[in-house]
């Protein structure tokens, strides 16, 4: 049997996206013919629950927003003949429009029952004292410097589960999409962190960054021992498409300061108590004190958000990669091309 932890995250997306809904009609199908089970941490019922009504919102939202803008390109571009027949379709498709919200609502109803099905665990105080002690050393899922503490509780849960429950034939995953707190760093994102890779085997116990792969490489028996694969690739929110923005513009930045410290070493640019006050090709090399005191103070937030390590330096494919992406994110968020102020 094949025990698998999933992330909140991991089931949120799949709400959110009933193209997969395939999927959990073979989840259901595995776990009732007991080849799957799931260790479900209280945590995540509970975090599961409070999301539920926002991810079934945003995906009908999604919905309706997408024939709205079907409808303006309908009237700005379509021929007479061809704008009537798409506009019967569109009528067709308003009389029933909480069906995308009803077709969320039931992939939300499956994967509770999932979960309620699944080996429900509360946590200890010997697992939030561990998670407490990965805190305190700065060891993932703390190594970005924020709040992390319900994720590392999962990491011990998984921890005493494949302890207690390690019998022939267990196999065990953990599955997550959180690359950023789980996986390793700077490298192979379907690898575990360094901090966490005493937890995982090639065999045993995998670390996996979605369900689909947890059960090829178990090398699960049985008819449904693959995921559906939909073709249809779930639309980033604007949360997510900011985050990204934000770590561009802060290792972007980062990188651009770090050229002005090697500029003011080697006596390019020069520190002063106070700008001049002349036009700026005359004052282009100098940098008024406090302005560099609070640049200093900048990039040392920068360095223990994302560690040094992370930060460069950059290759020149590397630099171009990222400010590539920047520009085309900012553009997507209504910005010129090209914007790429940091």
């Amino acid at each position: 049997m094949l025990r698998m932890l999933v992330d909140t995250c991991v089931w949120l997306d799949l709400a959110k996206t009933p193209a997969q809904s395939k999927n959990l009609d073979i989840l259901l199908t595995l776990r009732s013919e007991e080849l799957i089970d799931f260790i479900v941490p209280q945590i995540i019922l509970d975090e599961f629950a409070r999301n539920r009504d926002r991810v079934i919102a945003e995906y009908a939202k999604s919905v309706t927003t997408t024939l709205s803008k079907a409808r303006e390109i309908v009237v700005q571009q379509g021929a007479r003949k061809r704008s009537k027949a798409l506009w019967r379709l569109f009528d067709q498709a308003d009389n029933p429009i909480h069906t995308p919200r009803a077709i969320a609502e039931k992939a939300a109803d499956q994967i509770e029952t999932l979960l309620q099905a699944g080996d429900i665990i509360e946590v200890t105080d010997a697992m939030k004292l561990r998670a407490s002690n990965r805190a305190l050393q700065k060891q993932a899922p703390f190594h970005r410097e924020k709040n992390s503490f319900a994720d590392a509780l999962l990491v011990e849960v998984y921890a005493d589960y494949i302890k207690v429950h390690d019998k022939p034939r267990h196999r065990f995953a953990f599955v997550t999409h959180n690359i950023r707190d789980f996986s390793e760093p700077a490298g192979n994102h379907k690898l575990p962190h360094p901090d966490l890779a005493a937890l995982f085997t090639k065999r045993k116990s995998r670390y996996c960054i979605n369900v689909g792969d947890a059960l090829g490489n178990m090398h699960l028996k049985g008819p449904l021992a693959w995921l559906y694969q939909s073709n249809d690739q779930a639309i980033r929110s604007v949360s997510d498409i900011l985050q990204v923005v934000d770590e561009l513009e802060k290792k972007i930045w980062y990188d651009r300061h770090m050229v002005s410290r090697q500029k003011i070493e080697r006596g390019v640019e020069k520190l002063v108590p106070k700008l001049p006050d002349v036009p700026w090709p005359k004052r282009k090399n100098l940098i008024q004190q406090d302005i560099w005191d609070g640049a200093l103070k900048s990039a040392a937030k920068v360095e223990r958000r994302f560690g040094k390590e992370n930060l460069g330096p950059w290759s020149k494919f590397d630099w171009g990669m990222m400010n590539g992406k920047l520009s085309a994110l900012r553009w997507v968020l209504g910005e010129d091309w090209d914007m790429l102020d940091t």
